[in-house]
C-alpha cells in the first residue's frame, strides 16, 4: 500500500468559507466543533473496524476525530445526509505538478474521475482526503449499501480506521499511534498538530460523574460541559455564550482573533444559565456569594462552586484565573491561549485562593 502523504491536508483546497459557529456542544453525543452526524460517523467506525483489522487495538474516536478536524474541519460547511454522503463533495487541489497547492509531483489519474471528478489527474476526496489510489485498497462499506464511497462520511470514517489500523497496531501505545499518523502524512508538525487534536477531542469526551448533581447546580456545570473543546479566547465570552477575542497571547501582541471563552467569560456564561449575573473578571467574581477560604482546602469545594487562583493567594485583588468545580478533584476550566475548553485537576494551576459558593 503506498503512503497516503499524498492526500494530506497540504493539498486540501476548500472554498466553503465556514467557520465554526463557536456553539459549543449539548450534553450527551456531541462535541465541541464535530457535526453531531461527523461524530456519529467517528464512532461508528471506532466499533467497526475490527471486523476488518481483528488485531487492532486502541482504536477510538478522538483518533479519527484528529485526523478529519486536520483533513476537512469535519466537512463543516457541507451538507452530511442521513445516510453519510456529503455534498457538495470535497475535493483536493489536482496533483499535476503544477505547484498549486504545495503539490510538485505529477500523481497519474487512477480512478478516471470516478471519485475526483477529473480524469487528468488524481486529487485528495472525501472528508479523510484519500487519494482514489489509496482508497482502492482501504475503502469498506460501514453502511451497507453495498458501495464504499470516501464521499460518504461512514465509509470514509471505516476507511480511515483501516488504514490508521495498518496489520494490525496498538494505537493505545504512543509511538504506534505516532507512527500511524506518520504514514497518513509524512510530516513531524502534521503528527503533532492531529496529536494535539486528538488530546482536545480525548478530554471533551470524558463526563464526570453527575448522578447526584441536581438543580441549578447541575444547570450550570451542564452548560459549562457543553463548551468543552471551544477554543479558548482572551477576553471571549458572555452570557449568551462564546464572543470573540484575541488569540495566542493574553497581551493581546499576536493581533490574532478568535472566537470562544476565557475563563471568566466561560463562568459568567455558565451561571448566566442558572440565571446569576456574574461580573467579568475573576478577581470580582471571587467577591460574590460565600467565600470559601484557601485554607479550608479543595475538600470544601462542591460541584458548581467557584474555584479561584491568585498570583498572591489571600489577596483577592491579586486573582487571575477562575474555574468550575465539578467534583472529584476536577474544574471545567478554560485554561489559556492554544488549549479549549476542558476538564483539569483543582490543581492544575498555581496559586489556589479558594472558592466562592453561589447555588
Amino acid at each position: 500500500m503506498a503512503p497516503i502523504a499524498t492526500s494530506a491536508g497540504a493539498y486540501v483546497a476548500l472554498a466553503t468559507g465556514a467557520r465554526d459557529d463557536g456553539g459549543g456542544i449539548a450534553v450527551g453525543g456531541r462535541v465541541a466543533d464535530i457535526p453531531p452526524r461527523m461524530l456519529a460517523a467517528y464512532q461508528r467506525a471506532a466499533r467497526q473496524v475490527g471486523r476488518h483489522v481483528p488485531t487492532c487495538r486502541g482504536m477510538r474516536w478522538p483518533v479519527l476525530a484528529g485526523i478529519a478536524k486536520v483533513e476537512s474541519n469535519h466537512a463543516i460547511g457541507r451538507s452530511v445526509a442521513g445516510n453519510g454522503d456529503i455534498r457538495p463533495r470535497i475535493y483536493g487541489v489536482l496533483l499535476n505538478g503544477s505547484g498549486a497547492g504545495g503539490n510538485t509531483t505529477l500523481f497519474p489519474d487512477t480512478d478516471g474521475g470516478r471519485w475526483d471528478g477529473s480524469a487528468s489527474g488524481e486529487r485528495a476526496v472525501g472528508p479523510f482526503q484519500f487519494l482514489p489510489s489509496i482508497w482502492d485498497g482501504v475503502g469498506k462499506d460501514a453502511g451497507g449499501d453495498g458501495r464504499a464511497d470516501p464521499h460518504n462520511a461512514d465509509d470514509a470514517a471505516l476507511g480511515a480506521a483501516v488504514y490508521l489500523c495498518g496489520n494490525g497496531r496498538d494505537l493505545a501505545r504512543e509511538s504506534q499511534l505516532r507512527a500511524a499518523i506518520f504514514q497518513y502524512n509524512r510530516s513531524t508538525a502534521y503528527v503533532a498538530n492531529v496529536r494535539g487534536w486528538i488530546d482536545q477531542y480525548t478530554a471533551a469526551a470524558k463526563t464526570p460523574d453527575l448522578d447526584n448533581v441536581t438543580g441549578d447546580v447541575r444547570t450550570v456545570i451542564e452548560a459549562a460541559l457543553a463548551q468543552r473543546g471551544v477554543p479558548y479566547s482572551w477576553g471571549g465570552g458572555t452570557a449568551k455564550g462564546p464572543s470573540t477575542g484575541i488569540c495566542c497571547s493574553p497581551s493581546g501582541k499576536s493581533g490574532a482573533r478568535i472566537r470562544g471563552f476565557d475563563c471568566s467569560g466561560l463562568t459568567t456564561y455558565a451561571y448566566a444559565k442558572a440565571g446569576i449575573r456574574l461580573p467579568r473578571t475573576a478577581a470580582a467574581q471571587a467577591g460574590v456569594g460565600q467565600r470559601i477560604p484557601a485554607g479550608a482546602g479543595t475538600r470544601a469545594l462542591k460541584p458548581g462552586d467557584l474555584v479561584f487562583y491568585a498570583y498572591a493567594p489571600g489577596r483577592d485583588s491579586t486573582i487571575y484565573h477562575v474555574g468550575i468545580y465539578v467534583g472529584s478533584g476536577q474544574m471545567i476550566n478554560a485554561a489559556r491561549p492554544g488549549t479549549v475548553v476542558r476538564l483539569d485537576p483543582v490543581d492544575a494551576m498555581s496559586g489556589y485562593a479558594g472558592g466562592a459558593r453561589l447555588l
